[in-house]
This record gives C-alpha cells, structure tokens and sequence, in this order.
C-alpha cells in the first residue's frame, strides 16, 4: 500500500472521530484492524485502495485466519473495511465494497462449563437441616436428573409428577410439552420434600416448589439458593443453575451415547 492509502486510512479516522463521534475505543479498534489489512494487502502487491478486489480481501481473511485470528476478530476487521470502503466510496475514491458480503470463518462456540459427577453430587447430595434445604435438595436433585431449565423446574405443578412412575411432565420453550423422567436419588428427595411442602406451602398453592412465603418459587430465589448452596460445599467457582442441566445433558452424553436421546430430554429443537 503507497502513502497515498494510508494517508485515506488515516483521513477515515479522522472521518470517525469528527463527524461520526464514534468513541477512541472504537476508533483504536478500527485503526488496528485497518494496519493489518493494509500489511496484508500490501504483502499481496497491492498499492492502492481502489485496486482491491474480493479476492484480495478473501486472501487477507484466510492468511489472518492461518495466523491465528479468530472468527469474532475477523469479523471486526471486516467490519472496518466495510466501514473504510463506504468513506471511499462517498469521498470518490473508490467505486465498490470489495468486502461486502463477505463473512470470516464461523467461530466455534465455547462450550458451556459442566460440573463433573462427583462435584455434581458433592452439590446436591447434602443432609437437609429444615423443610427449605429439603426443597433445595429436591430441587437441585430433580433439575440435574431431569436436565431443567431454571423456568420449567419452577413452573412445575403438583399434578405435573408422578412418582409412581418416575415421571415428570415438563412445559418448556413454546409451550411445548414433554415427559421427562426422575432419577431415583431426585424421586427419594421429592418424597421428603412432598412431607415437609405443606408446612409452608399456601393451602391453594399450585406450585411444587414453593417458598417460604408459601408461594411459587422465583427463579431469582433458586439462583441465590444454588450459589448460597455451592459456597457451603467448598466450591471455588460459581454455579448456576444451567450448569446442572449441562451437566445432566454432557453425563448422559458420555454414558449412552445417544445424542438423539439427550436431545428429547433438553426438549431441544435441534
């Protein structure tokens, strides 16, 4: 790239700064974005900005990605060329967008954080001192056997379970039903919790989970609950109650096998 190029890149900025009020980070970001595609293309033999081609900000991209750059990173530089190109474009000095409708590599998602199977029963297998802990128990026991989100776990009913048959009845995302089932060590928890509910639930309350004010459970209530619950049993990070249904989901995963299964349970769509 001549002086020339560079020269724009900086007028662009200026650009940012004084007629977009776009903040210093953003244009520090933006600068750095633009250095290293005005590197790379340089290494490509181009000198100018109007000489740029699609393919040229293809192999940019590539040779970015082959360094190390990720996919969130090479979408910010596009981003910036973008940006650049639309300054040029309105300035005269370049008559298309080489970079539009260009997309980076996908960037893998980080998978969710999960409790091995002995910290997730050093979690909720724990002596339950009052009738609250034993909802707790019961709780926290029935959201990893079952693989809960926070919503359908305090959303659940009386008639929703049947012990009998080990089975729970689930409304998740879209009001979509389905039938889950309930571990052996959740199905002994919930027994004693069913003994000790009616000391505080309401005499027409629904709900299975109930609080100490004899009303449905809030989530933000189950929240404070579980991380009060992992600091008691020596956890060093935080817990969260998705982190059991990750869990549940990555453990079944490891001992069947069968993803198509685990998928039903989640209740997941794909």
């Amino acid at each position: 790239m001549n002086d020339a190029a560079r020269g724009q890149v900086r007028a662009f900025l200026s650009h940012l700064a004084q007629e977009r009020r776009t903040s210093p980070l953003t244009r520090s970001s933006y600068g750095r974005d633009l250095e290293k595609a005005v590197t790379g293309l340089t290494a490509q033999g181009v000198e100018d900005w109007a000489s740029v081609g699609p393919h040229h900000v293809r192999a940019l991209v590539a040779q970015l990605h082959r360094g190390g750059l990720n996919g969130r990173s090479l979408a910010r530089l596009l981003s910036a060329v973008r940006g650049l190109y639309r300054y040029l474009i309105r300035e005269g000095a370049a008559e298309r967008n080489p970079a539009a409708g260009l997309r980076p590599p996908r960037t893998d998602r980080r998978l969710p954080k999960t409790l091995d199977i002995e910290e997730a029963e050093r979690l909720v297998a724990f002596n339950a001192a009052d009738p609250l802990e034993v909802r707790d128990r019961a709780l926290f026991e029935l959201m990893y056997s079952s693989g809960l989100r926070l919503a359908e776990a305090v959303g659940i009913d009386l008639v929703h379970l049947d012990l009998g048959d080990a089975a729970l009845r689930v409304t998740g995302k879209g009001n979509r039903d389905r039938i889950v089932p309930v571990g052996r060590f959740a199905a002994a928890a919930l027994r004693a919790w069913l003994q000790s509910r009616g000391s505080l639930a309401a005499p027409d309350e629904r709900a299975l989970f109930v609080g100490s004010r004899g009303r449905r459970l809030s989530c933000r209530a189950v929240q404070q609950r579980l991380r009060r619950l992992a600091r008691q049993r020596g956890f060093s990070f935080g817990i969260h109650p998705h982190m059991l249904r990750h869990s549940f989901a990555s453990h079944l995963l490891e001992s069947s096998g069968d993803l198509r299964a685990v998928q039903e349970l989640l209740g997941h769509s794909n």
